[in-house]
């Protein structure tokens, strides 16, 4: 008689338990390569079930040793993608296939796999699993008191759990025994499998080295090499159930939530409580005769049964969203928005008209709204969130209330330069805090005041974002070090080194007035050995006479008047162009095209100005030359 075990015979021992009790004796055990595979595949993969299965292996060697019975190994190895497959039955059709090829009887306990054996007309015989790692209880809830928050445990190290109220919560160690790397394997089997068996629990996400498992108000993640360093265990519960009465600003926010349908973004850092203030906030809604649905991963809101809880369809948020339409809800608690694929989905949902209340992890109210730029166009973020509510230690903290509007930006002042702002003022003061809007092609965030927690009496929050952009336009045409000074809202003073006087003014002062009428601010353009509490007297340039070195204060110059100045030939050579001043070495002068200003320059010691060929100032010269200008020098004033 030949006998082929599939996988769950050889991991249940149901082989050599049959052989033991003398059901088996003589009969030739074919076992397939397939089966070998799967099991070595398991165990490398840390499951009990694969070791548990070689062992089984190995007694079967034993008894084929002993004359009891006769072993055989044939067929073919599952590949990768057979193995991969197992779930589909590829495996399966293998040990069916060497079965069917040795006149065998199946041994199996997988009542799938001997069906399909029997409609194939292979002799079978059926044999209960066994109940393997049954629990009824959870095995880690020992570790659980009425203030723990989370449990951790690690193989090798001591279990911890975060303990104490919201916003009060310590990480402290609960024993001081080392848990062992075969207790772990054991706690992790035994989580898992209740998950599998008990109608209060269900595996979320399961992958190589990690499941997520949802048991009653637990949510767990086991962890296993080759993802982790070794087992892990972590065990999350909320430590509190609320309603909305239990929070500041509880009648405000019910008639903000019933007025009309909102886009709301509960933010906060973790554990703060924002799962349990998303809680409240569904309960209330339900109560109130809307129809409320969640979109989890995984989902471990806490809710009544009439709020239905949706996971990720085919892993993917954007399915579940397709889905919730066509069930309609009113509103949406979407738990938890983080990657940009989340922002896009809420996005979506709130723009077919859905309420949608998103949890969103920040460390202030104003980051929750900041990780929607960029994520969507800047002017419909008040339309896709006009609430944003921050959690801190398990009370309302900051809620604000966020709208857009056509103005001059606060700080500015020219009427053109009105765009469309995001005001996020404080709903409970009615005072904007916040602006959002494009400055000079970039979206800024501008705290007004002191919102930002900055100290009072230092500059403005759009006069840090000014001096940037300052700073950024003159260092885009500046070849050295460039220092910003503000005078109130509509004055800069910008220090630069002396070469790069000319170059940041432009010719007759084009290219300064073009970067005053972006920003909306008036620049005066200095050397920095002007700068009081700067850096000093410019640097050198780079050859005899400087590289158009200037020491121009107060900006552009402009037409000479009646001062005519010394009439210079330039030379111009393979690496710059030359202007012989005919004596003044170490005199500042300027450069003129027509009585036009160009650029200042200091004399060398050779009485000349070399100015470096491919600069912008040598541009500007050259163009003069070419256009048959006169090109005059005098003294700078």
């Amino acid at each position: 008689m030949n006998v082929v075990p599939d996988t769950s015979a050889v991991v249940d021992g149901r082989v050599s338990e049959r052989v033991e009790d003398g059901s088996y004796e003589g009969v030739t055990v074919v076992v397939p390569e397939a089966v070998v595979g799967e099991l070595e595949s398991q165990a490398n993969d840390g499951l009990e079930s694969g070791w548990d299965g070689l062992e089984e292996l190995k007694r079967l060697a034993g008894f084929r040793d002993d004359g009891t019975i006769d072993l055989r190994y044939v067929g073919d190895r599952p590949t990768g993608d057979q193995r991969s497959h197992a779930a589909e039955g590829d495996v399966d059709a293998l040990i069916r296939d060497v079965a069917a090829g040795n006149d065998a009887t199946l041994l199996s306990s997988d009542i799938v796999q001997a069906e399909v054996a029997r409609a194939k007309g292979i002799a079978v015989e059926y044999v209960e699993p066994v109940a393997r790692g049954v629990v009824d209880e959870l095995p880690i809830e020992e570790y659980f008191t009425d203030e723990t928050m989370s449990v951790h445990l690690k193989a090798g190290t001591k279990p911890k759990a975060k303990r104490g109220s919201l916003g009060e919560m310590r990480y402290v160690v609960i024993e001081e025994e080392e848990t062992s790397e075969e207790r772990m394997a054991e706690l992790a089997n035994s989580i898992v499998d209740l998950a599998r068996q008990s109608s209060d629990g269900f595996i979320e996400l399961s992958d190589d080295g990690m499941d997520i498992v949802q048991y009653r108000n637990y949510r767990i993640a086991v962890a296993r090499p080759p993802f982790a360093d070794g087992i892990e265990i972590t065990a999350v519960r909320p430590i509190a159930k609320t309603t909305l009465d239990d929070y500041e600003f509880a009648d405000e926010l019910r008639e903000r939530f019933l007025e009309r349908k909102r886009g709301v973004l509960i933010s906060g850092s973790p554990g703060a409580g924002k799962s349990t203030f998303a809680q409240a906030v569904a309960e209330f809604l339900n109560d109130n005769d809307y129809a409320v649905k969640t979109m989890e991963k995984p989902r471990d809101l806490q809710v009544g049964p009439e709020i239905t809880q949706y996971g990720a369809l085919g892993g993917k948020m954007e399915n579940t969203a397709d889905s919730l339409l066509l069930v309609r809800p009113d509103y949406t608690i979407y738990d938890e928005v983080r990657k940009t694929n989340d922002f896009e989905v809420f996005s979506d949902m709130r723009m077919a008209g859905v309420g949608m209340v998103g949890v969103v992890h920040a460390s202030r109210a104003i980051d929750a709204l900041q990780r929607l730029v960029g994520r969507v166009e800047l002017g419909m973020i008040p339309q896709i969130v006009d609430t944003v509510v921050y959690i801190e230690a398990g009370e309302v903290h900051t809620v604000y209330d966020v709208t857009t509007e056509v103005k001059v930006p606060a700080g500015l002042t020219a009427e053109d330069l009105a765009r469309p702002v995001i005001q996020v003022a404080n709903f409970e003061t009615g005072k904007p805090e916040f602006e959002i809007y494009t400055f000079n092609r970039q979206v800024v965030t501008v705290p007004l005041d002191d919102a930002d927690g900055g100290n009072a009496g230092t500059e403005t929050g759009v006069g840090r974002i000014a001096k940037q952009e300052i700073e950024r336009e003159i260092r885009s045409v500046a070849h050295g070090h460039v220092d910003v000074e503000l005078r109130g809202d509509e004055e800069a003073i910008v220090y630069v080194d002396e070469g790069d006087i000319g170059t940041v003014i432009g010719k007759g002062g084009g290219r300064i007035s073009d970067i005053e009428s972006r920003l909306g601010i008036e620049i005066d353009v200095r050397t920095h050995s002007e700068n009081p509490g700067g850096r000093g007297a410019g640097s050198t340039g780079d050859g005899p006479g400087g590289n158009g070195r200037g020491g121009a204060s107060g900006g552009r110059g402009g037409q000479v008047g009646e001062e005519r100045g010394s009439v210079v030939q330039p030379e111009i050579t393979s690496r710059h162009v030359v202007l012989d001043v005919d004596g003044g070495v170490g005199e500042t002068v300027e450069v003129r095209a027509n009585g036009e200003y160009l650029f200042t320059a200091t004399v060398g010691r050779g009485g000349e100005v070399q100015v470096s060929r491919g600069s912008a100032i040598a541009e500007e010269l050259e163009d003069a030359i070419d256009r048959k200008r006169t090109i005059t020098v005098v003294p700078a004033r």
